[in-house]
């Protein structure tokens, strides 16, 4: 990882059509996602946010390619930390393919130069993959962990 980008690639038992609706659907977010959701209508050019289970907005953006199951670009920036907010916006790719009976999934989170949201998603994306993989192949996904401090 660099500080403009992050890359994370997880093999899921399912199929891309599976993944594709669980990486997009609201009710399937809030089972992995730490209890978030996303809402977006999954065109080019609409918006997109990320909902904390509260109704608060985490994170916003645009949706900027959409190829249902095998890729979406979302335009990405950070609402909560005022500091990382100040840097704008960055980009996050998901990737779906058919490998075998497997799913390959590559998340690309990145930025045009240096940003702080990075080192943030560098943390946050492994939990919420494995979450992800977890709700796919048993059924249950993580819940949201306690709050540090």
């Amino acid at each position: 990882m660099s500080d403009n980008s992050f890359v994370y690639v997880t093999y899921i038992r399912t199929t891309p059509e599976k993944l594709w609706t669980a990486l997009t659907d609201p009710e399937f977010n809030r089972q992995f996602f730490l209890c978030s959701h996303q809402e977006s209508d999954w065109k080019v050019g609409s918006s997109w946010k990320l909902v904390f289970p509260d109704g608060s907005t985490a994170d916003s953006g645009e949706i900027l390619e959409i190829d249902p199951p095998r890729r979406l670009v979302i335009k990405w920036r950070n609402e909560w930390l005022p500091e990382v907010k100040e840097d704008g916006y960055t980009r996050c790719t998901f990737a779906v393919e058919q490998d075998g009976e497997l799913t390959k999934l590559t998340v690309i989170h990145e930025a045009d130069g240096p940003h702080k949201l990075i080192a943030n998603v560098a943390k946050g994306w492994p939990l919420v993959l494995a979450s992800l993989k977890s709700l796919i192949e048993t059924g249950k996904g993580f819940e949201r962990p306690p709050s540090k401090g």
